[in-house]
């Protein structure tokens, strides 16, 4: 066979034998996966790129009289309906008997879990088909959330619905660290559809899982689920902060990390007032603006990457940063009232973080180009502040 002249050609050659399968569900996750090359590869809005490349493909093919054309269009129109051309494809003769059943699925259950922490969320739904023989297996559509980085991480679709409900009940039952619960569909519908938006529009996707093979399918689907019936619940406001502040240094995690916490003005309360002020700060970044949202993954954001690129730390600085985030890990424990082996794992996670903060901090490789700039004026006695200053260090160091 001569090679394909173009990429309809060559998605025409990948569906040869997409008559052959046994289902709708294959039928549907081969013409996903095939739509995934798209969406990896497309610069802007992903969604958008494979919309066009469905229409276009249409337009390309209608007279594209082979069997396997004809059932790959009819696939490719159910699974990207708002597509051009998508609803003026009928089911044709000459498909398989399970054509009928492209699409055709009703949802049967809605659930969520994550960890205690509020890192992440799962998302977890399970379709049937009207006919199970001629659609295929009940199936479910997984998105996982990540609330830390605002999107929706990754998606796949698994054949087997009952089996896979059933492991993450027994995974969920077994781990004090993690929650189980059955899910408003709408509300899902709308927490996934609103972060997968954000990672439609990345310039680089995540790198693992099956987020590309798989994002068509389950954006038909979810697309399946009814619109959310209210309003979104606003993020509650995090505490007051002044009060927060004050519960903090009076806490028995401050006296255990031997925080300076009376009322005379050393250089040691300085650091602690500046460490206190950057927890604050990134907190406000979090899901809420709650600084209490601690985790071993938020510390690790924290200590190994917002801080350098956002901070200029002395010496005194970075010596009492890892005290203030031990006292403010254990204290966000015990305040938000999650398990001991939540805090332990959390303590746990700091061991191994604080040394690769001290690293960074000493080789300033993640400082932004403004904060290496000012770490530089600042070594050099040159106050950030006076702006005199800093037109005559600029002045004697400009390259003639």
């Amino acid at each position: 066979m001569p090679a394909p002249r173009t990429a309809y050609d060559a998605v025409l050659h990948a569906a040869r034998d997409v008559t052959k399968l046994g289902c709708a569900l294959d039928a549907e996750m081969l013409g996903a996966a095939l739509l995934g090359s798209v969406y990896a590869m497309a610069a802007e809005d992903r969604a958008e790129a494979v919309r066009d490349f469905v229409g276009r493909f249409l337009t390309a093919t209608v007279h594209s009289g082979t069997p396997a054309a004809v059932t790959i269009r009819d696939v490719f129109a159910t699974l990207v309906p708002e597509a051009d051309g998508a609803g003026r494809v009928g089911h044709d003769r000459r498909s398989p008997s399970w054509a009928g059943q492209l699409g055709q699925v009703r949802a049967t259950g809605c659930w969520a879990y994550g960890d205690v922490y509020g890192d992440q969320t799962s998302y977890l739904v399970t379709f049937a088909y009207e006919d199970a023989v001629a659609g295929g297996p009940e199936h479910a559509v997984v998105a996982l959330v990540d609330h830390n980085i605002g999107i929706t991480k990754d998606v796949f679709v698994a054949t087997s619905a009952e089996t896979l409900l059933d492991q993450v009940r027994q995974i969920c039952a077994a781990d004090e660290l993690t929650w189980f619960r059955s899910e408003d569909p709408g509300r899902l519908r709308d927490e996934v559809s609103r972060h997968l938006e954000v990672t439609d529009g990345l310039g680089e996707l995540p790198s693992d899982g099956s987020l590309a093979t798989d994002r068509t399918l389950a954006g038909a689907r979810l697309a399946l689920l009814p619109a959310v019936t209210t309003p979104p619940l606003s993020e509650p406001s995090g505490p007051d902060d002044t009060g927060l502040i004050r519960d903090f240094l009076t806490s028995p995690e401050a006296v255990r990390f031997d925080l300076p916490t009376g009322p005379a003005a050393t250089p040691e309360s300085a650091s602690l007032e500046f460490c206190l002020s950057l927890l604050l700060d990134h907190g406000a970044t979090l899901p809420g603006a709650d600084p209490l949202r601690w985790s071993p993954a938020v510390a690790g954001l924290f200590l190994l990457d917002w801080v350098h690129r956002r901070a200029v730390l002395d010496l005194d600085d970075a010596a009492m940063l890892p005290r203030v985030v031990r006292a403010w890990s254990a204290f966000s424990m015990r305040r938000r009232g999650l398990p001991t082996a939540a805090a332990e794992q959390a303590e746990a996670a700091l061991e191994e973080l604080i040394p690769e903060f001290a690293r960074l901090y000493t080789t300033g490789e993640r400082r932004s180009p403004a904060t290496a700039a000012v770490a530089q004026l600042i070594a050099e006695g040159v106050d950030p502040n006076d702006t005199a200053a800093i037109d005559a260090w600029l002045e004697a160091n400009r390259d003639d």
